[in-house]
């Protein structure tokens, strides 16, 4: 595994200067993100055969052993306030469970069999998409849940640092950022880290694009839940509907905190009307606006 080597560049890291480690470190950090850069139409590809199933009521699940995991989780965690996606429609299968992301479980990650059966419980199944992520590529918990959605239809995505691993053979969708050896060998929490959260923050974001969640740019589908959010909110409807603030803070308030409700009701339909267009057009607030704006 090329994550576990050992570059000679670096044998002497220790004894060097601060400014000098850190000038490493940072290159080793631009280094991951480039690494992503040969891998898009897999995460492409990945994003367009998981939209089907999710626009069903599917889920999308996230499964890892520890830095993984902990990427995975904070992820799927931000899709909720960013995009409403809903919770119940998000799954983290986790070696050693929920209290691994703050303290290492000793072997949770070699027990192939509990990955497999966290999938049988959860009821995984042709609708729901399941994305695996292991540095290494071999991890066993990963690998078997893998390999147990896989079988029972779901749409698999399998993320690897190291090129011809497993977890990329067994997914239908692999996608690796060859990441090679870390400054602190093994350490796979810096550059191969870097590189799976640049992944995910692609895969994902792609995701709710495709699922109507963005509209021009701009976060429709958040929520506002605070001070900064509900400004944000007032401010897209006023820019998307071209009203005014005051106009724009009434259409959300007749709209519940919608933005995409708000805009239609700021560009002139009833509620009632708001809810059929985007009902309709299965969220989609620029279909939504083409029909409303047609005689």
């Amino acid at each position: 595994m090329r994550t576990e080597d050992a570059s000679p560049r670096y044998v002497d890291l220790d004894a060097w200067e601060g400014r000098d480690i850190l000038q490493a470190l940072w290159e080793g950090q631009l280094a991951a993100v480039a690494a992503v850069g040969p891998a898009l139409a897999e995460i492409a590809a990945a994003a367009e055969a998981a939209e089907a199933g999710l626009r069903e009521g599917g889920r999308l699940v996230y499964v890892g052993a520890g830095t993984s995991a902990r990427i995975g989780v904070q992820d799927g965690a931000e899709l909720p306030p960013t995009f409403d996606w809903p919770e119940a429609r998000l799954g983290f299968a986790i070696a050693g469970g929920e209290g691994a992301l703050l303290r290492a479980v000793e072997d949770a990650e070699d027990s192939g069999a509990d990955g497999a059966d966290w999938i049988a419980r959860a009821g995984i199944g042709p609708r729901d998409v399941v994305v695996g992520l292991a540095a290494s590529g071999t991890t066993p918990f990963t690998l078997q849940a893998l390999k147990a959605a896989r079988a029972r239809g779901a749409v698999t995505v399998g993320i690897s640092n190291n090129p011809g691993t497993p977890i990329l053979r067994e997914a239908a969708h692999p996608i690796l950022a060859a990441t090679g050896a870390e400054v602190l060998a093994g350490s796979t929490r810096m550059k191969a880290g870097t590189a799976q959260k640049v992944i995910l923050n692609l895969f994902s974001t792609l995701l709710m694009i495709r699922l109507g969640r963005v509209y021009r740019g701009r976060m429709v589908a958040m929520r506002a839940t605070n001070r900064k959010l509900r400004a944000r909110g007032v401010a897209m409807v006023a820019e998307l509907a071209r009203c005014d603030a005051e106009a724009a803070a009434d259409a959300l308030g007749r709209a519940e905190g919608d933005i995409k409700r708000a805009v239609l009701i700021a560009g002139g339909a009833s509620p009632a009307r708001a809810d059929d267009l985007l009902l309709r057009h299965d969220g989609n607030l620029r279909r939504a606006l083409g029909e409303a704006a047609r005689p």
